[in-house]
């Protein structure tokens, strides 16, 4: 919607419906120490042509996927996005992908969110799936809160492993509401099985497992969930990998009992960042527990099959005391593009990209600890992600390699690991791509 502004005469109206003369008089309560006494320096207004002009300048400055050769991830990916993703987002229909209240205008997102829901069910395993969230992060902070209002324990044990950003993002989410978070520290890049069974009492509300975890490494989700079911009331709650998903066990298979994860790999595009959305499922009789809102199958008055919102227990609807979040967003242009990548894709597609992921990353894990001073971080198995163990700075080779237009992954001495480099490989990557980081590699490390 175009920026129409007010006009003098509909100013000098509104101000004389409030009851005042001008609008300093508004400001009257604040200190003047606070208020601003100059120009805020903005420069003169731009045409459409120039503003336009403008914008392509300071885009053309950043350096995408498609321009270098980006080994990044650590919970954004580089997978492939069928052509035909984003002519379905442009039509003219979804422009507005905002929450479909009234369902009689609404049947078509309606029904999208509800094929999302469905598919997401099929990749987990779990029997129903929220119609989407903000992000992987907030997906997992808001599991924990539905597990502890759940089971009334308060006590959330959260694997070390797991992305420390979602860790930042639960601390955020349960600061004031009474949840001990407990974690559980790594021991060679999986979580401390002993730890976490001296952890677990009947007072757990809930274990969170990230799996494939933040290094890459793939958790024993099976033991875990044992260790978490000893517990009287404890739910397993399991971060996951969509797209790993087609190759590897569905969280139903190990018993979890919410499962949630990043979708942007599932047809959206990283876009430097975002914007992202998050997926929860889980089982039937959590329902009623679940965050956000959910699309429902129905019949009409003439008996047709039809789309509805169903269990939205939001502060909008309901009491705020008995609202089981506050997420205002179904994120429903990114379901939308993740609906429709499923869809092209099937189950072979998925299949096709997770197998060619994990075996490029192989190899390229093999090749690169083929080379002095380089090794495996860890010796667990993993999926599309490693670490690697570095002989000099993960920084120094960031910054050399960066000269040569190659992103070679994310430098994990920010979340406490030194000289080590966390390498994400997807189906996107070929063979040429693959032997070029690691030529560059040796040419590091040979000065």
């Amino acid at each position: 919607m175009p920026f129409i502004s007010n006009t003098d005469k509909e100013r000098k109206e509104m101000l004389a419906a409030i009851g005042v003369k001008k609008f300093a008089d508004l400001l009257a309560n604040i200190p003047r120490k606070f208020l601003q006494n100059k120009d805020c320096c903005l420069e003169d207004a731009y045409s459409e042509l120039e503003i336009s002009r403008k914008i392509s300048q300071l885009a053309a400055r950043n350096v995408s996927t498609c321009q270098a050769n980006s080994f990044l991830g650590g919970g954004v990916y580089d997978h492939f996005i069928p052509a035909a993703v984003d002519h379905v987002l442009l039509k003219p229909e979804f422009h507005s992908a905002y929450t479909p209240y009234q369902a009689e205008v609404s049947q078509g997102t309606l029904q999208y969110i509800y094929e999302y829901q469905t598919m997401i069910c099929d990749l987990t395993g779990m029997e129903i799936s929220n119609a989407g969230m903000y992000d992987g992060a907030s997906a997992a902070a808001e599991a924990v809160l539905m597990a502890v209002r759940k089971t009334k324990n308060f006590k959330a044990i959260i694997a070390g492993t797991i992305h420390p950003w979602y860790l930042e993002v639960i601390k955020t989410y349960t600061v004031g509401v009474g949840v001990e978070l407990v974690i559980i520290p790594a021991r060679n890049g999986v979580v401390d099985l002993d730890e976490l069974k001296k952890a677990v009492d009947d007072e757990t509300g809930c274990v969170l497992l990230q799996t494939p975890n933040f290094f890459g490494n793939i958790e024993n989700a099976f033991a875990v969930e044992e260790i978490t079911h000893a517990s009287k009331k404890a739910l397993f709650i399991v971060a996951v990998d969509p797209i790993s998903l087609a190759v590897m066990n569905a969280p139903a298979e190990y018993k979890a009992d919410i499962v949630i994860g990043e979708g942007q790999a599932l047809g959206n595009a990283q876009n430097f960042g975002g914007p992202l959305f998050g997926f929860l499922a889980t089982n039937l009789d959590l329902s009623r527990s679940m965050p956000g809102r959910i699309v429902g199958a129905t019949l009409d008055a003439e008996g047709k099959r039809s789309y509805v919102l169903t269990l939205q227990a939001r502060e909008q609807h309901i009491r705020r005391a008995k609202a089981t979040s506050n997420i205002c967003s179904n994120q429903a242009l990114c379901n939308l593009a993740a609906t429709v990548y499923m869809c092209l894709m099937g189950k072979e597609g998925l299949k096709e990209a997770a197998v060619q992921s994990t075996t490029k990353a192989h190899y390229l894990a093999e090749k690169i600890t083929e080379i002095d001073g380089f090794g495996m971080a860890f010796e667990a198995p993993f999926f599309k992600e490693f670490t690697i163990k570095t002989p000099v700075s993960a920084a120094e080779i960031i910054s050399k390699l960066k000269a040569k237009n190659i992103f070679p992954g994310i430098d994990l001495k920010q979340f406490g690991q030194e000289n080590m480099l966390l390498i994400a490989v997807t189906e996107m990557k070929r063979k040429v791509d693959l032997d070029e980081l690691v030529k560059a590699l040796q040419e590091v490390n040979h000065g």
